[in-house]
């Protein structure tokens, strides 16, 4: 079928697999010009009425062919698989591993257009979910650094390393260990990564001296399918005070090679000023209720927001890019408007490194949160900084705020919350109503969920500010804080 313009689809029939040799039917839709971006990161067109969802890089002015995988009547959802024509606004993504890695799949795209995206996927976010009566969003806040700026990164070792399909028409399938991503779909294939651009020196030199240390000495990396080998993750996490913390995650317990590997990293690389490894054998590779063991060094390192100090463990919750964790914590300290005598709540509060930048604003900050251990680094972290007028509780927020509770330790004026990804519970927004603090914080990573929150919440808030900032560079992900007022 032919429609207006020079697209067309086209049906194409392909086995579905050699184990049922069944067929089954795809859609290949041919020439589509891509028009603008939607949520997640995914390009959208529009044909004829129907919206067309677009994985596979495709940016805005690009001209692709599309194969389906979904197909319904007022939209679709499709892979770009061939490219006729490329936006002229591109540029030449500067990673190696650009394409097959799942990260930084926006390199292709100027910064300053990211930008607008992401300012925009914010705005579409909170009026067409949220459906509400919004003041204008302040210009979005961008990264001064756009690589480099993680300070924490996971490898995953695996006997099974993702190979391209060059090389697999020039060598052939063959066994090769890799240390590297994980790729999407794919649990037990790791692409092997050469030089990352998320993360600073000597990231790099580390990842790539265990590597070549574990192959010479024919080390059993990990089996993702059978759950045998020995290497499983390398977490590297770095600070700008120079402090640099490794981790090597092992399945099992096998002294001689362990200390052989640790010794070599230390010698072979500068630098490191806290090096553990943590006894993994459990079937995933969550280190939460795991203990890593010491190797070299204090066993945390320290990092900084302005002038407050913050003790990070290795099982410790950061903000993963620190500079700019500090702008997104001006803006929280500029929205809530404390002058001193108020009572701040901080709900969500991890390791209490939001209630303590905003702590020399605020008479009391009161933080709740559902993991012990985020608790006690939060206290300790209070203590690190001089902070006496801050309290923090484990325990869900619906449990721990009750009447007696504010009587003790006094309601709050001001709340900031700052939750997964997946938004508020239910029953913590119905808590807030109940609460009836006169201003709300609200810090989300996910302008979706944030969305349907600030919706429930209409009914006694109104939005008064909204400030998207950027915290991951060359991927559609973006934070947002929206300050709200109690209606009068």
């Amino acid at each position: 079928m032919i429609f207006e313009g020079s697209y067309r689809w086209q049906v194409i029939t392909t086995f579905a697999g050699m184990a049922d040799r069944g067929r089954r039917k795809q859609v290949l839709l041919e020439r589509v010009p891509v028009s603008s971006y939607a949520a997640e990161g995914k390009s959208l067109a529009r044909l004829d009425g129907k919206v067309i969802f677009i994985e596979g890089g495709a940016v805005p002015g690009d001209l692709v062919d599309v194969r389906l995988f979904k197909n319904k009547k007022d939209w679709a959802e499709g892979k770009a698989v061939k490219f006729h024509a490329y936006a002229p606004s591109r540029v030449e993504p500067f990673c190696q591993h650009f394409g097959i890695c799942g990260g930084c799949k926006w390199q292709m795209l100027p910064y300053g257009e990211q930008l607008g995206y992401k300012q925009q996927q914010v705005i579409d976010a909170l009026s067409r979910i949220g459906k509400l009566a919004l003041p204008p969003a302040e210009p979005i806040i961008g990264a001064d650094e756009t690589v480099f700026y993680r300070n924490k990164l996971e490898f995953t070792f695996s006997n099974r390393a993702f190979l391209t399909e060059a090389a697999l028409a020039t060598e052939g399938w063959v066994a090769r260990d890799a240390l590297g991503f994980h790729l999407p779909r794919l649990f037990d294939k790791i692409l092997d990564i050469d030089t990352c651009y998320l993360q600073d020196e000597p990231s790099n030199a580390i990842r790539n001296t265990v590597r070549a240390f574990a192959l010479d000495n024919g080390y059993a990396f990990y089996d993702h399918r059978a759950h045998q080998g020995w290497l499983r993750n390398l977490i590297i996490r770095t600070a700008t005070t120079g402090q640099v913390m490794v981790n090597l995650c092992l399945h099992h317990e096998e002294e001689a090679p362990r200390i052989a590997l640790l010794d070599h990293l230390l010698e072979t690389v500068p630098g490191i000023t806290t090096l553990l490894y943590t006894l993994n054998p459990k079937g995933n590779d969550s280190i939460g209720d795991l203990e890593p063991i010491p190797y070299f060094g204090p066993g945390y390192i320290t990092e900084k927001l302005e002038d407050f100090v913050f003790k990070i463990g290795p099982k410790s919750f950061f903000q993963t890019n620190t500079r700019q964790a500090e702008k997104l914590y001006r803006v929280v300290r500029n929205f809530a408007g404390l002058g001193g005598q108020e009572t701040l709540y901080d709900l969500y509060c991890g390791t209490g490194s939001i209630g303590i930048f905003l702590s020399r604003e605020a008479r009391r900050v009161i933080g709740v949160e559902l993991v012990a251990e985020a608790v006690g680094h939060a206290r300790e972290n209070a203590a690190m900084n001089g902070i006496n007028h801050a309290a923090f509780f484990e325990g869900d927020v619906t449990d721990v705020c009750t009447d007696d509770f504010f009587e003790a330790q006094g309601r709050p004026d001001v709340i900031v919350t700052d939750p997964p990804r997946a938004g508020m519970h239910d029953k913590l927004v119905s808590k807030l109503l109940e609460m009836g603090a006169p201003r709300i914080v609200y810090v989300s990573c996910n302008p979706a969920t944030q969305a349907r929150d600030l919706e429930k919440l209409d009914t006694h808030y109104q939005v008064e500010r909204i400030q998207p900032v950027d915290l991951f560079p060359h991927t559609h992900h973006i934070e947002n804080v929206v300050a709200l007022e109690k209606r009068k």
